[in-house]
């Protein structure tokens, strides 16, 4: 549970929004090395993860061999390392690895909200909640088109704050059941 969240019978209960959130300058791949997704063959929560022994020094994150493992019905998958698809436009959006539907996905009525697990979700959380979103100087080294400053439009809105927290509530939800 985040900072900007308590619990409150079961569910989660967002406080009024902090007052600063200063964007870390993250990329999405940043979020790739737990990937929460739907098993292919059961439809509960698996987890894509890196291969067991292999370091993440020995290759960029992104292209570390990984396995789709699904502790309920026993899957298990390997992934090469190469050959990613991003596919965002897509419904449902899918890893890039198996190309299987993401657990943490729900419809709004302005669009689709993702994450790749519960850290990349918190993230987004924090964002929507502040009052006040801080960016690096344009100066300042690193990338500029952070995820964060890649969000669709419609979650960064004020006026929809309520329902796009509503919706992380949901996704958090989810994963209790």
């Amino acid at each position: 549970m985040g900072p900007g969240s308590k619990a409150h019978n079961g569910s989660v209960v967002w406080l009024s929004p902090s007052s600063r959130f200063r964007d870390p300058q993250l990329k999405k791949e940043a979020f790739v090395g737990t990937i929460l997704v739907r098993c292919p063959r059961c439809a509960e929560v698996a987890h894509v993860i890196p291969v067991p022994g292999v370091s993440e020094s020995d290759a960029p994150s992104m292209f570390v061999r990984r396995s789709l493992v699904c502790r309920s019905c026993g899957l298990s998958r390997s992934h090469p390392g190469r050959g990613l698809v991003f596919r965002f436009g897509a419904e449902p959006i899918t890893d890039p690895y198996f190309d299987v539907p993401l657990w943490l996905q729900t419809e709004t009525r302005h669009g689709r909200l993702w994450a790749y697990n519960l850290e990349h979700l918190q993230l987004i959380g924090q964002f929507v909640q502040a009052s006040l979103r801080e960016r690096a100087p344009w100066y300042e080294t690193g990338g500029k088109m952070t995820f964060l400053a890649r969000l669709p439009a419609w979650i960064k809105q004020a006026k929809n704050r309520a329902e796009v927290l509503r919706a992380i509530d949901r996704m958090r939800g989810s994963l209790a059941n």
